[in-house]
């Protein structure tokens, strides 16, 4: 008689996740989670100020932007197995913080509700993928690297005004990563909070228990706050945060299609709106930390590094006004040393696979500089036109020549 065969749970797809984990890629979703807050959070409640939004009007905002990112991040990686991360328009927020104020809140409202649905007509037609293919890989490769330099150099800015607290942790991450390199992030992080707590810059003075709770707004359309509002965000969106995000993705050899992203994150943007939420798109920087090396040196495995990434905004976006708290506690070396040296990784890919290729490196090297000078015209980023610069150059200087 055969002995009973025994379940085999790690190919088992439910447990598969489980399975494919590590600390690492649990330190890399923290890291992005972090990361995304720190970043901007800020820009968020300066807009509900200067648009005199009640705090729980600012905490439903949060909140709806927090279940957004948290839900989709986790379906879309599960679903195609590749670390998509979703994040919230940083460029968006900044936008809102000169145009919010001139529009009533019902009718910013229905302005996000258009920039939702023209995201996700964009994504269901699937002409983004279109575009998307026709990009040489080493701009690609450059933009990627651009838009994670200024991320990356701000470890050496924060030395300037924290130089004890950021040597220490330099130094923890070389030895390390020396040593040990797979620990190197996670180390690190844990000696800068306790190098900071040693010099008394830890501040949990403020810092308090509460739950976010959603607050529904009825809609109201207006031609004027579509246009002021609905469409820059759309542009902002698109430009500045799909683009390189499907560039980030690509640069890590992950070929997911776009369309099904975009559409994706367009839908939950509309179903959202009514609370607040300004728009959800693919993330570009936060994405890295978990597409990188750091997260997992399986490729394959590091969709379980936006999988902790959605779980850790899905507590944020619970414990919203806490989380603020608590990130307003850590000292903002801390957070952007940790966010740099989690990217080094993927700066050195980005910029190694743009230079590649003879033909395509002047064009490679115009995109990299364009989109890490922080060139920002008609209200949008560096990183696009940091690629219209590369694909222009591309053009000019190779087009017709074998």
């Amino acid at each position: 008689m055969n002995p009973p065969s025994t379940p085999d749970f790690p190919t088992s797809p439910a447990l598969r996740p489980f399975a494919d984990t590590s600390l690492h890629a649990i330190v890399a979703g923290f890291v992005a989670m972090m990361t995304g807050y720190t970043s901007s959070l800020v820009l968020m409640f300066q807009a509900g100020r200067a648009a005199h939004l009640t705090d729980a009007q600012i905490s439903s905002w949060i909140w709806a932007l927090s279940i957004g990112m948290a839900l989709t991040t986790i379906g879309l990686s599960l679903r195609y197995r590749a670390p998509i991360v979703i994040a919230w328009s940083t460029p968006g927020a900044a936008l809102l913080i000169s145009s919010l104020p001139h529009a009533a809140y019902p009718e910013a409202i229905g302005a996000f509700i258009v920039c939702a649905v023209l995201l996700t007509v964009v994504g269901l037609t699937g002409w983004f993928d279109t575009l998307m293919k026709k990009i040489p890989a080493g701009i690609a490769a450059a933009l990627l690297a651009g838009i994670l330099f200024e991320i990356g150099i701000e470890i050496f800015r924060a030395a300037q005004y924290q130089t004890t607290l950021v040597l220490i942790m330099f130094a923890v991450y070389l030895v390390v990563k020396r040593a040990a390199p797979r620990y190197a992030i996670v180390t690190t992080l844990v000696a800068g909070t306790a190098a900071a707590g040693a010099l008394g810059l830890l501040d949990f003075s403020h810092f308090h228990v509460a739950l976010a709770k959603p607050v529904f707004t009825m809609p109201s359309f207006s031609l004027a706050a579509a246009i002021s509002i609905g469409i820059p965000l759309f542009v902002v969106a698109m430009a500045s945060q799909n683009v390189p995000g499907i560039a980030v993705l690509r640069a890590d050899g992950y070929t997911t299609p776009s369309a099904p992203l975009i559409a994706t994150t367009g839908l939950a943007s509309l179903v959202l709106a009514p609370f607040g939420s300004h728009g959800i798109n693919l993330a570009a920087i936060t994405a890295a930390i978990c597409t990188g090396p750091e997260a997992h040196e399986d490729r394959s495995k590091r969709y379980t590094a936006a999988l902790w990434c959605g779980v850790f905004y899905l507590i944020a976006g619970i414990f919203g006004a806490t989380i603020a708290a608590l990130f307003a506690a850590l000292p903002k070396a801390l957070v952007v040393s940790v966010a740099a040296l989690a990217l080094f990784g993927s700066i050195m890919g980005g910029l190694t696979n743009a230079m590649q290729d003879v033909k395509q490196r002047e064009a490679a090297l115009v995109t990299f500089m364009v989109t890490a000078s922080g060139l920002t015209l008609l209200s949008v980023g560096s990183a696009f036109w940091g690629l219209v610069a590369g694909v222009v150059t591309q053009i000019v200087l190779n087009a017709g020549r074998r």
